[in-house]
C-alpha cells in the first residue's frame, strides 16, 4: 500500500469505497466508533454471506481504511479515523483555487457537532507551523 496522503493512495482508498457494500460497511464502522464491530455482526447487518463480507473487509483493510484485530476466533474491525482524516484532507487541500476563504469553514460545517475527526491528543500537542 502507498503512503497515506499521496494521490495513488487516495485512488486506492476511493476505489475501495466505490462499491455499495464496502461504502456501507465503512460508514457502519465509522458510526460504531472506537468499539468497532466483529466481522460476523457486520455481515449480518449488511445481509451479506460471511465469505463475501471477508472479501469486502479485506479490500477496505488493504486500502488502509479499516483495521482488524483478532480476538480468539473473532476478527474485530474498526474504521481508521486517521486514514479517513488524511483522505478528506487530501481531497480538500487544493480547495477553492488556493483561496480557502472562498470555501469558508466547509470542513467544520461538514462535521459540526461530531468529534470523531478532532485531532487526537498527540496531534493537538504538536506545534503548529
Amino acid at each position: 500500500m502507498e503512503a497515506p496522503g499521496n494521490q495513488r493512495w487516495a485512488v486506492e482508498a476511493l476505489g475501495a469505497l466505490a462499491h455499495e457494500t464496502r461504502l456501507s460497511v465503512f460508514r457502519a464502522l465509522v458510526q460504531a466508533g472506537a468499539d468497532g464491530m466483529i466481522a460476523g455482526a457486520i455481515a449480518d447487518r449488511q445481509h451479506v454471506p460471511p465469505s463475501t463480507m471477508s472479501h469486502h473487509l479485506a479490500a477496505l483493510e488493504r486500502a488502509g481504511l479499516v483495521q482488524s484485530a483478532r480476538e480468539s476466533r473473532l476478527i474485530h474491525y474498526t474504521a481508521d479515523y486517521a486514514a479517513m482524516r488524511r483522505l478528506l484532507t487530501f481531497l480538500m487541500e487544493d480547495c477553492c483555487q488556493g483561496a480557502p476563504e472562498m470555501c469558508g469553514d466547509m470542513m467544520g460545517a461538514l462535521f459540526a457537532g461530531r468529534d470523531c475527526l478532532a485531532p487526537s491528543p498527540v496531534e493537538s500537542r504538536k506545534p503548529r507551523a
